[in-house]
């Protein structure tokens, strides 16, 4: 066979920045050095980092399974409590209060999917429609409510197998602990700030970062983890912003610690309010609070006042402030450049979706990393699995917002009316009909995430599946009755989510200074 030779391999990496986004970036590169590749990480402690992502979505799980860490040992490094699923407060109507759970809802019978089954039956008069709420039968539902964890069991007919989790946990003290990894597995770290970005006159290739001292840190591959400034990909190398204002319109955060009161549930809150939303993520030692909202719609004192005015405990510190444009930028990957993190695009922390594009795209770093050659082909397959993924949890997203009735004021009349990607509005139109929904190649949601949400906030479909009315009513209300049954038995012997962390996995306690 004849051909051009390969390329050779790359032997220096660089990452800029730290925070989450680097050390992810770095414990996952670190396994490289034992193939004699670099891989250094330049951050400046003069520049702080976001740190808005303490709150997460099971596939971290895999991540840090991937490298090897112990579970027990992460949660207590990171003051970690469990996650269960999120509840929404306010979101369809004011009163209103659903979970998004984590795992499965119900269970499919004689090939008919269990959300059909049991729109059928709550449609019934008598007792074959007293079927209860469709989260009655979601294990991590009732846990939740229950204030109860266990890890999921390993036997497929288990109804413990139905079960997923994640974590809320300390950004800052999960950095920390990846640094250590990384560092330990022969990743180098250089302290110092960036002042200038060379690059080759030819080709435009970053070729170099220089500090501030006038060293200059030489790579092949760059990866830009600089946060919102996307320093390299869209500072240096011009990329552009796409913004989603339109569809996403809240453009500032506040957030504040405040002390814990009372036992920490496994689950987030967002409660929804007259112009944006507010988290509460409970850590095994503080409580992490925001306020998400709209400028165009809130002061940023009055937003403060709120948020403030709506803690469980007093606060820990001063409240931060964040300005952000949900978005991406239109290429992810440009030339010898890969943007990971709030240097690719920001997608608000609603559902908790900012670590996870993280790991997504280093994932796919991993699975397309280049040799000195840089493919097109590979960078082009980088953008379009990433671009995709951004916009399928983009459209995830917006369904929160759209998907209401509040009409108490301006900011919710807007998100209710307004037009919203064509991609979501079709999606929505098919459940409708009869319930149809399907999940995309590479889409992060479930089903039944999709069906927590549309139900909790009732988009209520005009009929279902007819394939249901092959299964007899009086058995379909047994099935449903039984299945309820053993769900809550179930999660009422779980124990509860603290003893679990204080037989497992409790932090050690840091004496006040």
């Amino acid at each position: 066979m004849t051909g051009e030779s390969p390329a050779p391999p790359i032997t220096r990496v660089v990452i800029v920045g730290g925070g989450t986004a680097g050390w992810m970036t770095a414990a996952a590169l670190s396994r490289l050095t034992a193939a004699g590749v670099s891989v250094t990480l330049v951050e400046s402690d003069e520049i702080g980092t976001v740190g808005v992502g303490e709150a997460t979505i099971p596939p971290l799980l895999d991540f840090n399974r991937s490298l090897g860490i112990d579970e027990d040992a992460f949660v207590r490094a990171t003051q970690a409590t469990f996650k269960l699923g999120i509840e929404l407060v306010g979101w369809g109507r004011e009163s209103d209060r659903y979970i998004h759970p984590f795992g499965t809802i119900g269970r499919d019978a004689e090939g008919v999917e269990f959300h059909q089954i049991w729109l059928r039956q709550s449609r019934l008069p008598g007792a074959a429609g007293d079927v209860g709420p469709i989260g009655d039968y979601s294990l991590a539902t009732v846990a939740a409510r229950m204030g109860r964890f266990a890890r999921p069991s390993s036997d497929p007919a288990a109804v413990l197998s139905s079960l997923s989790y994640a974590f809320h946990f300390d950004a800052g003290l999960y950095a920390r602990f990846l640094r250590g990894f990384a560092e330990d597995g022969g990743v180098t770290r250089i302290e110092g700030k960036i002042v200038a970005v060379e690059q080759d006159p030819a080709s435009g290739f970053i070729t170099a970062v220089k500090l501030e001292d006038g060293r200059a840190i030489g790579g092949e591959l760059f990866v830009d983890c600089s946060g919102f400034r996307s320093m390299l990909l869209g500072g240096t190398l011009g990329v552009p912003y796409r913004s989603w204002q339109h569809w996403l319109p809240c453009d500032r955060a506040i957030a504040v610690p405040s002390a814990r009161a009372g036992a920490a549930p496994p689950y987030t809150r967002a409660t929804a309010g007259k112009a944006g939303w507010r988290w509460r993520i409970p850590l095994q030692h503080r409580v992490g609070n925001g306020h998400v909202y709209s400028s165009a719609h809130l002061s940023d004192a009055e937003a403060e006042q709120v948020l403030l005015e709506g803690l469980d405990g007093a606060p820990m510190a001063e409240p931060r402030r964040l300005r952000f444009v949900a978005g991406r930028r239109e290429r992810l990957w440009d030339r010898n450049c890969v943007a990971i993190g709030l240097a690719a695009g920001f997608i608000e922390p609603l559902e908790s979706t900012s670590i996870h594009l993280i790991q997504s795209g280093i994932t796919r770093l991993m699975a397309l990393f280049p040799d000195s050659g840089f493919a097109q082909r590979e960078i082009d397959e980088y953008n379009r699995w990433l671009v995709r993924e951004y916009e399928q949890v983009r459209d995830f997203v917006v369904l929160h917002y759209h998907a209401t009735e509040r009409d108490d004021s301006d900011f919710w009349n807007h998100c209710r009316t307004m037009p919203i990607p064509d991609s979501l509005a079709e999606r929505i139109e098919l459940w409708r009909g009869k319930a149809r929904i399907f999940r995309e190649q590479g889409d992060l949601f479930t089903e039944d995430s999709w069906i927590a949400v549309l139900m909790g906030q009732n988009v209520i479909p005009q009929s279902f599946d007819p394939l249901v009315h092959a299964l007899p009513v009086a058995e379909s209300a047994r099935f449903l009755q039984h299945l309820r049954h053993v769900i809550a038995r179930t999660a009422a012997a779980m124990p509860t989510h603290e003893d679990f962390i204080a037989r497992h996995c409790a932090a050690v306690k840091q004496e006040a200074a």
